[in-house]
């Protein structure tokens, strides 16, 4: 009878031996591989920044024969109407109106007049990128149509653009969605005559971003596994330290195997999270064309 409950006994010791020294250290295999693939979902913090952004400048058109022309006056309402009934007849959506891409279109003109210079990119090497920033327009793509002269009227200054194969493309563009516009008359080299800025947008918020809450969780969710992930650590040194032969050793292993289900299952929640902002990247990658 003696003998066959030690038996009994090394039977169970052994088990609890091997299922401890087999199983938990594929335990531990997956942690690293999840905290790995956790790394990767996060860095996706960079995407605005690293977005791949657009901007057309054709070359500035300047009318010529100076301030001898018929000059008609020009508006900028008078402008986006005539943009936009090209747009119209060639199939394509109106551009809406942007408060900000007209303080930008303004600026230009004004720093234009100012130094006395005909280009997209300013003496001081400022350019339509930098008025975008300086009045906090985020976008995938910007255009800028530039024009100097006495022209006819909106129409004409507008049919003029039209002729010129680079201007034409920023005013039939299918990605834009917005135009701001900015119409001065002034002395530009000792003449008066007219300056035109066209600002065209695609905004940002035309491709729906990842969802920041979302990412902001799977943060949190990352801490506290990893707060969970050190004290298993803890706990696994002091069994592998107790003999299995101890009176505690069980008790032990039964916490410690309690935890290591918590463990996994948080993985599994944090991993659905993950997926979902992935997907959510690739939708917004894919919009903006940053593949």
């Amino acid at each position: 009878m003696k003998n066959l409950r030690a038996i009994i006994l090394f039977v169970l010791v052994m088990g609890i031996i091997i299922y401890f020294r087999n199983d938990l250290p594929l335990v531990r295999k997956n942690i690293e591989a999840f905290f790995k693939q956790a790394n990767i979902a996060t860095s996706t913090n960079s995407i605005l920044t690293d977005l791949k952004k657009e901007i057309s400048t054709p070359p500035p058109l300047r009318q010529s024969g100076g301030a001898s022309l018929v000059s008609g006056d020009l508006t900028s309402n008078g402008v986006i109407k005539q943009t936009n009934q090209n747009r119209e007849e060639n199939g394509l959506g109106d551009l809406s109106l942007n408060a900000k891409l007209t303080a930008a279109a303004e600026e230009k003109l004004n720093d234009m007049f100012k130094n006395q210079y005909f280009e997209h990119v300013s003496p001081s090497g400022r350019g339509p990128a930098d008025l975008a920033n300086d009045v906090s327009y985020q976008y995938i793509v910007i255009g800028e149509n530039l024009a100097l002269g006495n022209f006819g009227g909106d129409k004409a200054l507008v049919n003029a653009w039209m002729a010129s194969p680079g201007h034409r493309a920023n005013i039939l563009n299918v990605k834009y969605k917005e135009i701001g516009v900015a119409v001065g008359k002034g002395q530009f080299n000792g003449e008066t005559t007219w300056l035109a800025v066209q600002e065209f947008g695609e905004p940002l918020s035309e491709c729906p971003s990842p969802d920041a809450s979302l990412q902001g969780t799977i943060n949190t969710m990352e801490g506290a596994v990893s707060s969970l992930n050190d004290d298993l650590k803890t706990k696994k040194a002091v069994l592998d330290a107790t003999s299995p032969s101890d009176p505690s050793y069980n008790q032990k292993a039964d916490i410690y195997n309690a935890e290591v289900k918590q463990y996994n299952g948080e993985i599994g929640q944090i991993k659905v999270q993950i997926d979902q902002y992935n997907a959510e990247v690739k939708i917004f990658n894919t919009c903006t064309g940053n593949n």
